[in-house]
């Protein structure tokens, strides 16, 4: 059995590749990328390989393409500051996009023992977990579940359901301001399922953020994960 990995497909590298040019922002929202024949020669490949590349990029809303007029840019990443006091829909109206949260579930069960320890509670204390997917503009960005104690925090099932604000779901439940406490940055690779929800491929880069929001006090309030399409978004992260 051979130990040598699997060569990339050549669109695949294509579509990474014009992906960083986006991230870095050689071209900006509304740009036109350069021919197919241009890129074929950039790329040395024919322009077959290179409408491949083009075709998984339109897939995921980055490009897209008229007949006769080319390629053009539809979106860019998106600039996210990672900081003490982390507002989603703050962040990203902030940056000119659109946000909005869809609700995946939202159901009460007990705390594992690692989410006990990192909301600082007794064991299989209950803890409200709240599923849903992040969009900008209309693109999902990011996958989250976040975590919150539910004794400790009264009614935030209901106020969850109610508000696609976190921080107004948190304030109908008694908290008024909460800040980050810690953020631990992880790679991994899209499951089926997130790749799915983000409408990527199985086994594309992921950025996984584990953090733990507390109020005041200095009591964990949320213990969140967030999966991030690490090619729709710019993570800054700021003291």
């Amino acid at each position: 059995m051979s130990d040598i990995p699997a060569k990339t497909p050549i669109w695949k590298a294509i579509a990474a590749a014009l992906r960083d040019d986006l991230a870095e922002g050689r071209y900006v929202l509304g740009d036109r990328l350069p021919t197919e024949a241009a890129l074929a020669q950039r790329f040395g490949v024919n322009r077959h390989t290179v409408r491949h590349g083009i075709s998984a990029l339109v897939k995921e809303g980055l490009v897209r393409t008229r007949r006769g007029a080319g390629a053009f840019v539809a979106a860019t990443p998106t600039d996210y500051p990672l900081s003490r006091r982390v507002r989603f829909h703050e962040n990203l109206s902030a940056a000119g996009r659109r946000p909005e949260k869809r609700v995946l579930t939202i159901e009460t069960r007990a705390a594992t023992s690692n989410e006990a320890l990192a909301l600082n509670l007794p064991a299989i204390d209950p803890v409200c977990v709240y599923h849903g997917l992040s969009l900008a503009d209309g693109q999902p960005i990011a996958l989250f579940e976040s975590l919150f104690p539910v004794r400790r925090l009264p009614g935030i099932a209901t106020a969850l359901t109610q508000h696609s604000s976190v921080t107004e779901a948190l304030r109908a439940a008694g908290i008024d301001d909460y800040t980050r406490a810690s953020t631990r940055l992880t790679a991994v690779r899209a499951s089926a399922t997130q790749a799915l929800h983000l409408r990527l491929a199985e086994g594309d880069p992921l950025l996984r953020a584990t953090s733990v929001n507390v109020d005041g006090q200095g009591q964990p309030v949320e213990f969140g994960r967030t999966w991030f399409a690490g090619d729709r978004l710019t993570l800054t992260l700021e003291g």
